[in-house]
């Protein structure tokens, strides 16, 4: 499998910032960052230097680091939502095929952006401790739940669906991870994602 194409720095503009996309670059210095480094690498410094402000330019818009990780945790997950949405585009309703879509893009995010997966499922969420971001990862995964149901012919929520929405999200958050390590992908020989996912999903939403 071909590893989805990470994220490319984007540039910084490092003058002349006005007041309202001072918060945007910093978060974006803050990605940045955290991609290249991983988020134990980041410092608060190190983003001010990339984003050319002083060391005391976060601090009109955050509070301290955790804020900035955070907010850069949520930005990553706003694009990771609009990102599978996206995926469904075209895909007839109430079909597995909906939910390989959901899944494969999920993996392709976990690639794509590792230093923001790992910030948000690496154990720091704990640290962070923002209530904004278990909101929000109810919201992706409750995206994930509506097509389960769809594809049950429920028009709720229940919990049999959650079941089955938990089953498959533990299989892509897994696989994520694995995919992540090349010594550990090798373990699974040859294989191509899209019809792994859609084998997985056809079981798991099988009546």
């Amino acid at each position: 499998m071909e590893n989805a194409e990470k994220v490319q720095p984007s540039s910084i503009r490092k003058s002349g910032y006005h007041h309202g996309d001072l918060r945007a670059g910093l978060i974006e210095a803050t990605r940045q960052l955290v991609e290249e480094k991983g988020p134990d690498g980041f410092s608060v410094s190190d983003a001010c230097r990339l984003a050319g402000v002083s060391t005391a330019a976060p601090y009109k818009h955050f509070k301290d680091k955790t804020e900035m990780l955070v907010a850069t945790v949520m930005q990553g997950m706003a694009r990771h939502r609009e990102n599978m949405l996206a995926a469904l585009d075209g895909i007839p309703e109430g079909t597995p095929a909906r939910v390989t879509a959901l899944g494969e893009e999920y993996v392709n995010f976990a690639l794509r952006e590792p230093g923001i997966f790992q910030l948000k499922f690496g154990g720091y969420t704990d640290r962070l401790e923002d209530p904004s971001l278990r909101e929000a990862g109810e919201g992706t995964f409750t995206i994930v739940l509506r097509e389960v149901a769809a594809c049950l012919g429920e028009t709720d929520i229940t919990p049999e669906v959650r079941r089955r929405g938990f089953v498959l999200w533990g299989f892509v958050h897994g696989l994520s991870f694995l995919l992540a390590d090349p010594k550990l992908t090798e373990m699974g020989g040859e294989f191509e994602l899209k019809p792994m996912l859609e084998d997985v999903s056809r079981r798991v939403l099988k009546d």
